[in-house]
């Protein structure tokens, strides 16, 4: 699994760039291993939802959002250095506006988490 590409995609997303996030994160999704698919179906979908967000496509946004968090909360304990429920927790108060028809307070944003590996290298690069 390319992590750069990863972080390319939560990075655009972050940024608001919601069409180009979901861009890198579908071929991430496409190439992923079976195991892998699904989560990052997952936030390819978020992209693809807040870009409809962002058309005015607030039918699109929640059937798409809807789609994106059942596939997300099939890995409760997150993957590749990101936690479920911290994205279903940023999420949430964009999808209780698009329920109540109201504007969304504010977008989302993504983490994604050093590994413990990468911690340990990091600590040893500071001494």
């Amino acid at each position: 699994m390319e992590l750069a590409g990863l972080h390319v995609g939560i990075r655009l997303f972050n940024a608001g760039q919601f069409f180009e996030s979901h861009e890198v994160l579908e071929d991430l999704w496409r190439a992923a291993p079976e195991n892998d698919k699904k989560f990052l179906q997952g936030l390819t979908q978020l992209a693809v939802a807040f870009h409809h967000h962002s058309t005015g496509n607030l039918v699109g946004c929640r059937s798409v959002l809807a789609r994106a968090l059942r596939n997300l909360a099939e890995y409760p304990q997150g993957l590749l250095n990101m936690r479920t429920d911290e994205i279903l927790q940023a999420v949430a108060p964009c999808r209780l506006a698009l329920e109540e028809s109201r504007s969304i307070p504010e977008l989302p944003k993504l983490r994604i988490h050093r590994s413990e590996h990468s911690r340990v290298e990091a600590g040893s690069q500071e001494r």
